[in-house]
């Protein structure tokens, strides 16, 4: 097979045109292109929209194609594959994995395809109970600290756009986005350069998912938190796992951390039992919405609104005069912003996307950099009080009731409480209190929104326009700690594998995955070398 990149389409020509456009560049008649398979598929908007594939193709005598061709464009395909590790017999002490995110569940996949036998322990509900109480909680307010965007089946992700693009090259990438269209995600995540599953097919992915798990021997326990940490020698030997109907000990040789960015008591419960930790470095600010035909009109033009094209995102970044960068974050295309909270008093905002994402609004988070300079203290943990003191802030300037404090784009760079919306209505349920922001974000972190707006405005058309909404806090973008592993993947405690997000190692969903593949892999070198 060849591989041919840069095959440019306008969005009105049909994929029938890969073709033609295919045998041109390698100077043969279509009739001797055997078969054609689509690999990527790249929206490039910065002039007049065009569609940009790669694509493979099958001929006869590829080398001398390739050499009478004699187009960069044009090479031998190299699909490497991800094999699974070799399989072991399950030890009598079951590998644990904490935490039913994208890490914990690709690592439960691994150590269950390979024989392991896992258990998974996960503090929310799975994913048809959480979906209610998260609707519950956008519809009155009323809070289930363990099940909720932060917590339950699929973790943060699972109320998102459900992006899986990733800044980096891991031949478990592919492996991952195959297993997750064999439980029900698009087909299109294979191609499409920004692939998205959207809330709705990512709900439908993680049950079929479970059942998988199941299938293979995997011991899924739901409502499950863990809340304390045995050891001997240096070296884990139990857990304390504390559900409903009490708490009991699980022995354990093995156990990976997969706890997402948000399980801030199981940190802090770590962190007491002597699990080495670091404060990291990561990003706050507030979640900007626009009309999503706004930002069509920006980028696509003439364009805007073609069914070959989607909904227009954006990805934009400036660095600061002050020091600070300001980037954007997890945008969600014909979206909504959503209460995110996991804690009582507190006011988190992220963003959703079903699928389709033809929502009237698009929103994204607008972040600023923080340090562990910023937290006032040397603490290790001194980043989620951090985090803590913004969100009860935010909670208070909205009045209660998880009602999140906003304002109009015009009046925040005046200076100037809002009293209502203009032409963009808050998506954010359970509602919004209309205020001025600067009372509730730290100095720095306002100055710095205030400056990035109007820069990042000059680089996507109508970023700054006066009526776009800010709603505050987005407070959760990583993982404000580390556990630092070593090379076998364990912390400073034998046996303990921090991966994922909130181990501070990956961010998304198809990083964090990846990483929990690894830690998975670890375990089994381990279990096979104390079987052989």
């Amino acid at each position: 097979m060849l591989r041919l990149d840069q095959i440019k389409l306008n969005p009105d020509q049909s994929e029938e045109a890969l073709w033609e456009r295919s045998a041109k560049l390698l100077r043969l008649p279509r009739r001797e292109i055997r078969s054609l398979r689509v690999l990527r598929r790249a929206v490039d908007a910065r002039e007049s929209p065009v569609l940009v594939y790669t694509v493979a193709v099958e001929v006869a005598e590829e080398q001398r194609v390739l050499r009478r061709c004699a187009d960069r464009r044009v090479s031998v395909l190299d699909e490497p594959g991800y094999a699974l590790p070799e399989p072991v017999d399950a030890p009598e002490i079951r590998p644990v994995v904490v935490g039913a995110g994208p890490a914990g569940l690709f690592a439960a996949l691994v150590l269950s395809r390979c024989g392991a036998r896992p258990i998974l322990l996960e503090r929310g509900q799975p994913t048809e109970q959480r979906i209610r109480d998260v609707n519950a909680f956008w519809e009155s307010g009323l809070l289930n600290t363990e099940s909720n965007v932060q917590f339950g089946e699929g973790g943060a992700g699972a109320f998102s756009d459900g992006k899986l693009n990733t800044g980096t090259r891991d031949v478990r990438h592919r492996w991952i986005l195959e297993q997750m269209v064999s439980c029900g995600a698009p087909e299109s995540i294979l191609t499409d350069a920004k692939p998205h599953v959207g809330t709705d097919k990512l709900h439908i992915t993680l049950q079929n998912l479970r059942a998988r798990l199941l299938e293979m021997g995997c011991d899924i326990r739901f409502g499950s938190r863990l809340t304390g940490l045995h050891t001997e020698n240096g070296a884990v030997t139990a857990i304390d796992v504390t559900t409903e109907a009490g708490q009991y000990t699980l022995p354990a040789r093995q156990v990976i951390l997969a706890l997402g960015h948000s399980s801030r008591d199981t940190f802090e419960m770590l962190y007491d039992a002597g699990v080495p930790m670091e404060p990291k470095p990561f990003a706050v600010g507030v979640r900007i919405e626009h009309r999503q035909a706004d930002m069509d009109a920006a980028q696509y033009k003439t364009y805007a609104g073609h069914p070959a094209l989607g909904a227009a995102s954006y990805k934009l970044a400036c660095h600061l005069p002050n020091g600070r960068s300001a980037f954007s974050f997890c945008v969600c295309p014909g979206g909504q912003v959503v209460a995110a909270a996991s804690e009582t008093a507190q006011v988190v905002t992220n963003g959703m996307s079903e699928y389709a994402r033809d929502g009237e609004n698009i929103n994204g988070a607008l972040l600023i950099n923080v340090t562990s300079e910023d937290f006032g203290s040397d603490h290790p943990l001194a980043g989620i009080a951090f985090q803590r003191r913004l969100e009860r802030r935010a909670y208070e300037l909205g009045g209660g009731g998880y009602l999140a404090p906003c304002q109009r784009v015009e009046d925040f760079l005046a200076g100037r409480p809002s009293t209502g919306p203009g032409k963009v209505l808050p998506s954010y349920r359970p509602g919004v209190t209309y205020t001025d922001l600067r009372d509730c974000l730290p100095p720095f972190v306002a100055e710095s929104i205030a400056r990035a707006l109007p820069l990042l405005g000059q680089r996507l058309r109508g970023y700054d326009q006066p009526d776009a909404l800010l709603t505050a806090v987005e407070s959760r973008s990583s993982s404000p700690v580390r556990i630092p592993r070593d090379e076998s993947g364990q912390s400073g405690i034998a046996g303990l594998y921090p991966c994922g997000e909130g181990a501070g190692y990956a961010g998304g969903i198809l990083s964090a995955a990846a990483d929990g593949i690894r830690a998975a892999e670890h375990i089994l070198y381990v279990i096979g070398r104390e079987k052989s």
